[in-house]
């Protein structure tokens, strides 16, 4: 453990109101909702680095892991873990890492989860310590996918993985003790706009539909300027000019940001859809969208659950060790699945 990190886990020990204290006085209110002082704390130290938006892509990716690692939560024990490489379309390897739990539910869909990052950072440590989550609470196997990222390989090449991901999970799941031609997707923030994108693509392509669609703070409308991308426009630690760097390395020129497969709300009739899990974040220029695309959901018949973590951040599901209530948020989003795998 380096010295800094040593530091700031230490002074996450102190009391709420003390971290307040020391990262700028007063709680940070926006917009009606009070954030969490433990991303009061991190948000405050995180003005001293450069922003996301002054780095190249590689740059991006080193800065993000070693902020992740030093917040680091351990996995959730009983969860084994298995890394391994699937084919994709394309004829590339997929990486992936496959969690199991020692009393897996052998009724329980298998779960395919893409990690956040704009498609352009992240990895499968990214969302290591929450997959462990799904995995014990809900008792199924998670396939986590590190698909690949932009600018290397632009959209839809990242996009293209996470969907080879779930249909090599339809056909592989009955090897690791979960129903067979059956799984359920899930993911946070970019992970979300695939999971809404795969559902379509499905549909439209009359194929298994995902047994559940999990989005957490998800991207589902890159066209559309909704009032929070201003209200938490400058949030921690997604902010509207590190969307538009994300975006800039993601779309080629020339592709048009409405399309459905960049901006899954974008399509007119969400009807037919899989039983859908909504989660946002307060403290998210994403928030309306995702609340919106809930709304619409449920409007258009399909069985939806929405709920908003008001004093939460994005990216919240990388933070369980830091917050309290990021870790209390994380384990209710679990149960939420758990509840909706006994209702398939």
């Amino acid at each position: 453990m380096s010295l800094q990190s040593f530091i700031v886990k230490t002074l996450l020990k102190l009391p709420p109101s003390w971290l307040v204290k020391i990262s700028g006085g007063e709680p940070v209110v926006i917009g009606g909702r009070t954030l969490d002082p433990y991303f009061q704390f991190v948000a405050h130290g995180a003005k001293k680095q450069p922003p996301m938006s002054s780095l190249t892509a590689q740059e991006g990716r080193a800065a993000s892991a070693a902020g992740l690692e030093m917040f680091q939560a351990p996995r959730e024990p009983g969860v084994s873990a298995e890394n391994f490489s699937i084919n994709g379309s394309g004829g590339h390897q997929i990486p992936v890492r496959l969690y199991k739990p020692e009393d897996q539910d052998l009724g329980a869909p298998m779960m395919v989860f893409y990690h956040f990052g704009g498609g352009v950072i992240g990895d499968l440590e990214t969302c290591d310590a929450f997959c462990t989550i799904i995995a014990s609470t809900v008792k199924c196997p998670v396939l986590s996918v590190d698909y690949r990222l932009a600018p290397e390989h632009k959209f839809p090449a990242g996009l293209n993985d996470c969907k080879d991901a779930y249909e090599w999970a339809l056909k592989n799941a009955e090897k690791h003790g979960a129903p067979s031609g059956q799984a359920a997707i899930g993911g946070d923030s970019m992970g979300g706009n695939f999971v809404a994108i795969i559902s379509q693509d499905m549909q439209s392509e009359d194929k298994p539909l995902p047994s559940l669609q999990l989005m957490i703070y998800p991207a589902v409308d890159i066209s559309e300027d909704t009032p929070s991308k201003t209200t938490y426009g400058e949030t921690y630690p997604l902010s509207t000019d590190t969307m538009n760097w994300f975006m800039g390395h993601y779309i080629p020129d020339g592709t048009a940001k409405d399309h459905p497969r960049l901006s899954p709300a974008q399509t007119a009739d969400l009807s037919g859809l899989p039983p859908a899990i909504v989660i946002t974040a307060g403290f998210d220029p994403l928030v309306d969208e995702g609340a919106q695309y809930a709304k619409r959901l449920n409007a258009d018949g399909v069985n939806t659950i929405y709920k908003c973590y008001d004093s939460l951040a994005h990216g919240f599901t990388a933070f369980t060790a830091v917050s309290p209530a990021a870790d209390a948020a994380c384990r209710e989003i679990a149960g939420m699945i758990a509840t909706a795998y006994s209702r398939l």
